[in-house]
């Protein structure tokens, strides 16, 4: 029966070979190959892969000493960090970096030229002898004023002993006292300062 079908394949292979079905003989097969076996198909038809069967996985053995040792590490090292002072975060915004506390650290400036010294110099002695002179006169001011506090508290003892309790009384409203002192550089009239940029170089901490 075999041989039958092999003879009739060839003869419709043949057959198909003429000019009318050349269209067709270029994909039909020259031999159809025979059933060896079950699992064997023709080239026409669908294939189908050997079912694979593995073999089960073989499950581990679990050492229990092993397993509770791990535990009991476990365990130990959650209790010293309970028992351990919680780690502060430190402020790095009050420490100085090592690098500006260096003391050979001096700042390049451009030389001053003669000229600008010598006006610095002259400066400078003006407005020494500008302050010594109102110091003195601040001096003299403030002594007027005492000698002329005591003439008068004299002078009203004499006319009252209670008026004159009344004067001498320290005044408790007084103080706290504020008074706006002079600057250092006077300010300069409509300077507009200008806006600094700022880079955010803040460390995230996560516990």
């Amino acid at each position: 029966m075999l041989a039958a079908a092999a003879r009739a394949s060839q003869g419709l292979c043949g057959a198909w070979a003429a000019p009318g079905g050349a269209r067709l003989s270029s994909w039909l097969p020259q031999m159809v190959p025979f059933r060896g076996s079950h699992w064997q198909t023709s080239l026409l038809a669908f294939r189908v892969s050997l079912p694979m069967r593995a073999q089960p996985k073989k499950k581990k053995k679990v050492d229990v000493k092993r397993e509770q040792a791990q535990k009991d590490r476990m365990k130990k090292k959650i209790k010293k960090l309970e028992k351990a002072a919680p780690e502060m975060i430190p402020i790095e915004d009050f420490i100085p970096p090592l690098k500006y506390s260096d003391s050979n650290r001096v700042r390049s400036l451009p030389p001053l030229s003669f000229e600008e010294t010598e006006r610095r110099v002259l400066l400078m002695k003006k407005w020494c002898l500008f302050k010594q002179k109102q110091d003195k006169a601040e001096k003299k001011a403030i002594q007027t004023l005492v000698e002329a506090q005591q003439e008068a508290l004299k002078e009203l003892r004499l006319e009252s002993e209670e008026l004159y309790q009344a004067a001498i009384r320290r005044d408790e409203g007084l103080f706290p006292f504020e008074r706006d002192g002079p600057n250092y550089t006077p300010p300069l009239p409509g300077y507009d300062p200008p806006e600094g940029k700022c880079v955010d170089i803040t460390k995230v901490y996560t516990q």
